[in-house]
């Protein structure tokens, strides 16, 4: 659970399960799963076949109704991460889950890091020897009034290496919406953090042409977030800002430690490692 502030969500304490049937494709192969549909939206598998070293492309589609929402990585106060869970058997592990440029929500107390439309996060996996079926458990969370906690058994056996041109878009579309690293107009250039872990200053250097406050996700142990900024000011291409860090793990010690930071401004969005050393 991120650590914002802890209004709670009116929680719907239902699980939708479902099993996705495998969408035939020649020899009962297929490059995407069937859809897994529940109130608030649904979900698919999309991959390619692996390359020579076994190195497989591949996405989750998350597509909320209308009005709905899915999360990010560190989701908000009542949100559920994502989990995808790879069936050992299939010879197949998940290298890393890639997530796209969210949107921060924020009303009456209750802070959201999500997706409010279509979104596919990008898998990275590796395939062992001969015939490749993926067999994944998935976990999300859709919310509007209330949320639904959404799971799921997508599968897909993997064809041949031939181009599959709509396969294909839709991995290259989930790339191209991912945060960029840090370049020389983009980019933390100081931070630190004050003696009682209560405020993290940040200097940054933003695109020239951007105007206004951007947002700021600062990611640090696992399960905490920090989104509250104060003296936002921004002189240029310059920008310096306070982040309110919240109540950390007890006997919490950054010494050695590795957060993330997340910028979005306007229509760029960078993302880059801040080092405590």
């Amino acid at each position: 659970m991120m650590i914002i502030s802890m209004v709670p969500r009116r929680l719907l304490l239902a699980v939708v399960s479902v099993t996705a049937a495998l969408v035939p494709f020649c020899s009962a192969r297929a490059e995407m799963s069937a859809w897994a549909e529940a109130e608030g939206g649904r979900m698919r598998l999309v991959a390619l076949a692996p390359d020579a070293g076994g190195k497989i492309r591949a996405g989750l589609q998350i597509e909320p109704k209308p009005g709905w929402i899915t999360y990010w990585r560190e989701p908000g106060n009542s949100g559920i991460p994502p989990q995808v869970t790879i069936a050992p058997a299939s010879g197949v592990s998940l290298d890393a889950i890639a997530y796209p440029v969210p949107k921060h929500f924020s009303k009456g107390g209750i802070e959201d890091i999500a997706y409010d439309a279509p979104v596919t996060l990008p898998l990275s996996l590796t395939a062992g020897k001969g015939e490749v079926e993926i067999d994944a458990a998935i976990f999300i969370g859709i919310c509007k009034d209330i949320c639904i906690p959404f799971q799921a058994n997508l599968s897909l056996k993997l064809g041949s290496a031939m181009s599959r041109p709509e396969e294909e878009a839709i991995l290259a579309a989930a790339d191209a919406s991912l945060p960029k690293p840090p370049s020389a107009d983009f980019r933390v250039t100081a931070h630190a953090l004050s003696a009682d872990l209560k405020t993290l200053s940040l200097t940054l250097a933003l695109p020239a042409d951007g105007k206004g406050t951007p947002d700021i996700i600062v990611t640090g142990p696992s399960g905490y977030a920090f989104t509250k900024q104060s003296g936002g000011k921004r002189d240029g291409a310059t920008f310096k800002a306070d982040m309110a860090i919240g109540k950390l793990p007890k006997d919490y010690d950054i010494s050695g430690e590795r957060w993330r930071v997340l910028v979005i401004d306007g229509d760029r969005a960078m993302e880059t490692t801040l080092a405590f050393d």
